[in-house]
């Protein structure tokens, strides 16, 4: 079905904006669809931007018939609420409003596809996921498109979607699920900065080369609510025509209003007036999103051109104080100015990089925000990893940010400075809404019917080669076309079928010192570049039925796609009709180890057979002290197994499942198997692979031990699985609580007929590995938890060893942390529930009982996400204690401040050494 217009949309984190054309002839104006949204409870109106935000509403909260909209006007009064409508409620009841989708699609530490959102919020709160509130935005829009155009629905239309440039491959696919989950299966991506300067090329297409005579290199600075996005754009001359080229973007960079309004929000919070005239407590997370939502206004209103000296800001209470309780305090516009303008528009110096403290100002609802607030500083470390392109002459900005002129001006000043002469202004008449009608102009480009401009792919990627020496080949080059498949001829590679196959690519924006832009194929050395690691391209290839584990000579064809991600194929070099896709690991943590690369030791061969001589399938018989002497044997073959990184772990863990088999001949055998393979696949990431080796693994847990009397074989049993945890999914993490359970408490809970190939366990080992389940639903942790702690205080636990032990006490510290290891943020306990066990910790004699301060401090860490952190109160207890305890400063830092565990911390909190190399999110 031919399409009747060209449709951009802009989901941007504070608004939803939707332009559009006809998509047949010459087109003069693009213009606006209003969107139909709810404005009052019952009352409808058309309004050109829907505020990308969606209100729960609490049963009979509002009437039937209050979310009546024209497409549904039945709509039931618990319904979400969506728009402008969403925004006014949100501001009026703390806690139900849900913001920022956009940032959360990007957010890796999260399960984005978890229902956590509004996060923080109540348990009786319903919630839904990024992905899920992304789809209900462009629902909407989608139904009111229909609703005015019945004959020409919005999915059959020419679809242009924006995102940040800086969006990886995994937000960018993401992004599409919400579209297709929205109804919207096929559209285009457009980089919102290129969006921008989109919109002003149309505006100016009929005088172009006059409005861009004295321009050489624009910079585009797209500031939104969520992201800050850097491109730059050389303008060459063909002809006495410009021809533009899109040269590099930014980093993903998590900088924008809502650090601007959460800043001034935390202002606000320390000077709210209480009743009785005391310092004012601090809010709760439903609270603070409801006060930086007042702070939004308050900046707009005060940076206005007509502004105001002041405006007043009202917290409501909550319950039965909604009116009673409310608080108030003033904002000045100084105030504002200083904060916003000074605070993330600081003027420095060109040569002044991103500092890399943490801005506690930044930090409240878990997100991962820019370290350094000040923009002007990441602008100046992108022109200078790009300086081989020489400095702006020119800059558009966007995003609404930019409305306020003292902002643009402090920019403007700054930037001027760095050159020695002012910039010349592209000028955006309207921020809000340039991203959707640049990406009409985007489309009709595509046409020949707009200026267009070039560049292709942002990136160059590459495939690192493990020959020690940083060389790299490129599998794509910087500026390639998207849809246009690309052969790395001469460059043949080997697939292993039936056999995991991973390739590790890297990406880089910049050019390597001055450098051309290398070609598909060439070897380039990639210590002269600035890279960034992407996810991992893995698979497992399948044989043919009945077909042996073989090795085919391949090449590599890859391609930019429509949306602007990297494809990755594998042809067969003897029959090109033989084809396989390599997929991105779009959820693999950023975990990986430095070294994933390295060569293997010198003498990896040799520990190889010793691994064939004990586990191999030889008829020979091995005695017990050979079994024995392994590990050492392998330690005196690779050095000390606790320096061993992940490059060389994973490879031993192989070589150990393909001769999984021997470890049935002994008890000494399976407890040295399991005991090895624990070891070197710990925590159960860190490696592409390492989701394949869990699911091989995972398919011998039913079989339990072959040697189930001797009770080391069982401790190893249980330590294996504790130690790969991190990689289990949640149903494996659920059956292991079962045998946990089972083992722990089952003649507690009246369980008596154990499962015929339960493997006992002992106290120690069955706490560690229960505490070690972070994927389980935080109702059973809780109950987990509770139970720990009630042994602690139940009548003679002083004299019971396991009450209070050191791994009881290390697991109530694990279990009820603020900062989960490797499990999403979303799945912590309740502060409450944490604040119960704490108080239970704060009762014992810490110089009796070992292990309780270290406890107490890994439960009262700091994240840095109010939702999730213990009150002020109840860390300065803690704090107090450790330091009366005299317990190590790091611990101590932990409580007070958000800093990142080192080495030792990860020791105490994983529970034991984790590889080289490694680091763990939390």
């Amino acid at each position: 079905m031919s399409a009747a217009w060209t449709v951009g949309i802009d989901l941007g984190t504070t608004h939803t904006v939707v332009a559009c054309a006809p998509a047949q002839g010459r087109v003069d104006a693009i213009r606006l669809f209003d969107i139909e949204q709810l404005v009052a409870p019952g009352e409808v109106a058309a309004r050109p931007l829907l505020p990308s935000m969606r209100y729960h509403p609490a049963p009979g909260e509002l009437a039937l018939g209050d979310l009546a909209l024209p497409w549904a006007p039945d709509a039931a009064g618990n319904a979400a609420v969506i728009g402008s409508l969403a925004r006014q409620l949100g501001a009026q009841v703390p806690g139900r409003l849900v913001v920022s989708a956009k940032s959360w699609l990007s957010h890796a530490a999260v399960d984005r596809l978890a229902p956590i959102l509004p996060w923080g919020a109540a348990a009786d709160v319903s919630k839904v996921s990024p992905v899920e509130a992304s789809a209900s935005y462009l629902a909407h829009l989608r139904a009111a498109w229909n609703h005015r155009y019945p004959t020409a629905l919005l999915e059959h239309q020419e679809l242009v979607l924006t995102v940040p440039a800086s969006f990886d491959d995994a937000a960018r696919a993401l992004t599409v699920e919400a579209a297709r989950d929205a109804g919207l299966p096929l559209l285009r991506l457009l980089e919102e900065p290129q969006a921008a300067l989109y919109d002003w090329l149309f505006r100016h297409r009929d005088a172009l080369g006059k409005a861009l005579e004295r321009t050489r290199l624009v910079l585009v600075c797209d500031v939104g609510g969520g992201t800050t996005d850097l491109s730059l754009v050389r303008v060459d001359w063909d002809g006495g025509e410009p021809r533009l080229e899109r040269i590099a973007v930014g980093r993903h960079l998590m900088l924008g209003g809502d650090n601007m309004d959460l800043a001034l929000a935390h202002l606000v919070e320390a000077r709210l007036d209480t009743a009785a005239g005391q310092t004012a407590a601090r809010v709760s997370a439903g609270q603070l999103s409801q006060l930086v939502e007042r702070c939004r206004a308050a900046k707009e209103r005060l940076l206005a051109a007509d502004a105001p000296a002041s405006a007043q800001l009202t917290l409501l209470g909550a319950g039965s104080r909604l009116v009673g309780g409310a608080r108030s305090v003033t904002l000045s516009r100084e105030e504002v100015e200083r904060i916003v303008v000074d605070g993330f528009f600081p003027q420095v110096a060109a040569t002044e990089l991103p500092r890399r403290e943490r801005a506690s100002g930044l930090v409240a609802f878990g997100l991962p925000y820019a370290s350094d607030p000040a923009v002007t500083r990441h602008i100046a470390g992108f022109l200078q990893q790009h300086a081989s392109a020489g400095l702006p002459d020119a800059l558009l900005l966007n995003g609404g940010v930019f409305r306020a002129d003292a902002i643009a001006a402090r920019l403007h000043a700054t930037l001027g400075a760095w050159r020695g002469a002012p910039l010349q202004t592209l000028h955006n008449a309207d921020p809000d809404v340039a991203i959707a009608r640049g990406a009409v102009a985007y489309a009709l480009a595509r046409r020949g019917l707009a200026p267009k401009i070039g560049g292709g792919s942002a990136r160059s990627y590459f495939l690192p080669i493990d020959d020690g020496k940083g060389r790299a080949v490129c599998v794509l080059p910087h500026g390639s076309e998207e849809g246009r498949e690309i052969r790395l001829e001469g460059r043949n590679f080997e697939l292993r079928v039936g056999e995991p196959v991973r390739f590790r690519l890297v990406s880089t924006t910049a050019g390597g010192a001055g450098q051309p832009t290398p070609l598909a194929g060439e070897l380039v050395d990639l210590r002269e570049r600035d890279v960034q690691p992407l996810p991992p391209v893995a698979t497992v290839v399948r044989a043919d039925g009945g077909t042996a584990r073989r090795h085919i000579p391949v090449q590599l064809v890859t391609m930019l796609t429509e949306v602007g991600t990297l494809e990755v194929h594998c042809i067969s070099a003897s029959d090109p009709m033989q084809r396989w896709k390599l997929e991105f690991q779009l959820r693999t943590d950023s975990t990986a180890p430095a070294s994933a690369g390295a060569g293997l030791p010198a003498r990896f061969g040799e520990a190889l057979e010793c691994i064939e001589r004990v586990f191999g399938a030889r008829d020979r018989e091995v005695g017990p002290k050979a079994v024995k002497q392994l590990r050492t044997q392998l330690e005196a073959l690779l050095g000390s197994r606790e320096r061993w990184p992940t490059a060389l772990l994973r490879p031993l863990f192989d070589a150990l499942w393909q001769r999984a088999r021997g470890r049935h001949r002994s008890a000494d055998h399976e407890r040295l198997w399991l005991s090895l393979a624990g070891w070197c696949l710990r925590p159960g990431f860190g490696d592409a692979l390492d989701g394949w080796r869990i699911e091989q693994l995972w398919s011998i847990f039913e079989q339990g031990v072959q040697h189930s009397r001797d009770r080391q074989v069982d401790a190893e049993w249980w330590t294996l699985w504790r130690r790969v945890a991190g990689g289990l999914d949640d149903a494996a993490q659920a059956r292991l609580l079962e045998d946990f359970a089972i083992n722990l408490r089952g003649e507690e809970a009246g369980i008596h007929a154990r499962p015929p190939r339960l493997v006992k366990g002992g106290w120690d080992d069955m706490v560690r590995m229960g505490a070690s389940l972070e994927r389980i639903p935080a109702d059973h942790k809780v109950e987990i938890g509770d139970w720990l702690v009630e042994r602690l205080q139940r009548p003679g636990a002083a004299g019971d060893p396991q009450a209070r032990d050191t791994w009881t006490l290390w697991a109530i510290g694990r279990i009820g942390a603020r900062a989960p290891l490797y499990g999403s943020a979303h799945g912590v306990v309740p502060a409450a529930a944490a604040v119960a066990w704490l108080d239970a910790l704060l009762a014992l004699d810490w110089r009796r009982v070992e292990g309780a301060a270290a406890a107490a401090a890994n439960l009262a860490r700091l994240s840095g996400d109010r939702a999730r952190d213990l009150s002020l109160e109840a860390r300065e207890r803690v704090i107090a204690r450790l330091e009366a305890h005299r317990a190590p400063a790091p611990w101590i830092a932990r409580v007070r401040e958000v800093v990142p565990l080192d080495e030792a911390g990860e020791r105490g909190v994983f529970g034991e050494a984790l590889p080289p190399g490694l680091r763990l999110i939390g």
